[in-house]
């Protein structure tokens, strides 16, 4: 027998937002108002600040707290999973068929309910530390064929450890927000002096990110079993990357220029609860990791993930990749295990980007670099382009979901278009 509530509003048969899923996010109406906290369902954003006024959304945990009427989700993230549960029952609730006191009242359903297309989407968060991990073995792989040979594609570490690195968090910038360009430092010729000038080898990233409820104390670290009690929902993420200035500038520090220009994030977090049917196991890890980081029960999430391009001359956006984030070999816990495994303290509204996540095919590949083989194997396009990397105007759409019986949970789209670089003189 079905138990899942059916909801008196009007939601679209292949919608992202069910009520099954019921993200959150931070939006503000286009014809004026400060930001407030919504949920997505259907084709509308449910305000949660005019439910919370109203009366509707006191519990045990939300009472008098005042999470709703922000500009982010940090106040609620901080509160933790029993309130995070809490709220998603009562908004459930209240969004049910056989739920009379939002359905039944004309006012309150017009002052809450707003469509999509009549608000802007913002960041979902204040983020204060943003890192990147290298969590797929078939992204690492393939850089490491590329730049080390198939005998040397894996460092040593890679087996043992989720690999990562400290991201720019000044620098996130929401979905809808274009991306320009960025000047730097390139060597392209091994024999002559770097150059300066626009990026030519400017790139995407197909990402999943984990945003951070409670953090921990500097120097107690965070239980692999506990893990996951500190994650408040997932974004999309597509990390920008420049990838000539990485080439010259990475040893032997690692990323900086070629990542910091812009990392975009998508408006709506979807929560672990909403994505727990999703569960499916992770790759077999061998050899197995060690004790902090070993886990129990299903790691993985069966999220399919898409990239869509539209070059200047496209009439219509065309689909370059199809993956799914099961094939992540380092998991969400053992991300979050790893990081706080020394002391290091995560803070509310963190955000832990996956890395690049790739298939084991062609088509499954994350990143224009895997794409087109380092700008060996270029791609055809609809109207008689091809690619090895992005062009000016180039537009870069991803989108997400898990595929249940008959709906969706899913991550809506993260859409930005490339900007000419400036052409400013150092």
């Amino acid at each position: 027998m079905n138990t899942t509530p059916r909801t008196f509003v009007a939601v679209p048969a292949d919608s992202h937002f069910p009520i099954r899923n019921l993200p959150y996010g931070v939006f503000r109406p286009i014809m004026g108002g400060p930001p407030r906290v919504g949920v997505a369902i259907g084709e509308s954003v449910l305000d949660l600040a005019v439910l919370a006024e109203a009366g509707l959304l006191d519990g045990r945990y939300l009472s008098g707290v005042g999470v709703f009427r922000r500009a982010s989700l940090n106040a609620l993230m901080a509160l933790g999973r029993p309130a995070w549960r809490e709220a998603r029952e009562l908004v459930t609730r209240l969004l049910s068929a056989d739920e009379p006191r939002l359905r039944d009242n004309q006012a309150l359903r017009d002052a809450a309910l707003v469509p999509q297309a009549s608000v802007e989407m913002l960041l979902p968060a204040e983020v204060g530390d943003y890192t990147d991990f290298y969590s797929s073995r078939e992204h690492a792989t393939n850089v490491g064929v590329m730049f080390r040979g198939p005998d040397a594609a894996l460092q040593p570490n890679w087996l043992h450890l989720p690999v990562g690195y400290h991201g720019r968090a000044s620098s996130l910038v929401p979905g809808g927000v274009d991306v320009r360009r960025p000047c730097g430092q390139t060597r392209p010729d091994d024999g002559a002096p770097p150059l300066f000038g626009p990026s030519r080898q400017m790139d995407f990233e197909l990402e999943i990110g984990a945003f951070i409820g409670p953090g921990n104390t500097l120097g107690e670290p965070i239980g692999i079993d506990r893990a996951e009690e500190h994650i408040f929902g997932l974004v999309l993420v597509n990390d920008w990357s420049a990838r000539d200035i990485q080439k010259w500038e990475y040893v032997p520090l690692g990323p900086f220029l070629g990542k910091s220009f812009a990392t975009s994030v998508s408006p709506w977090v979807v929560t672990l609860d909403a994505l727990e049917p999703f569960r499916c196991a992770a790759p077999v890890q061998d050899p197995p990791p060690l004790p902090y980081l070993r886990t129990s029960g299903p790691q993985g999430i069966d999220l399919c993930l898409e990239v869509w391009l539209q070059g200047g001359r496209m009439a219509a956006p065309e689909r370059i990749t199809a993956t799914n984030a099961r094939h992540l070999y380092w998991s969400l816990a053992q991300q979050v295990a790893h990081h706080t495994v020394n002391g290091c303290n995560l803070r509310t509204g963190d955000l832990l980007a996956s890395g690049t996540i790739s298939g084991p095919t062609r088509e499954s590949r994350g990143s224009l670099l895997e794409l087109a083989w380092r700008g060996a194997e270029p791609f055809e396009l609809p109207g008689g382009e091809r690619r090895t990397f992005l062009e000016d105007g180039d537009r870069v759409t991803m989108t997400g979901w898990c595929q249940g019986d008959g709906f969706r949970v899913g991550f809506g789209e993260l859409s930005a278009r490339v900007l000419p670089a400036h052409q400013a003189v150092p």
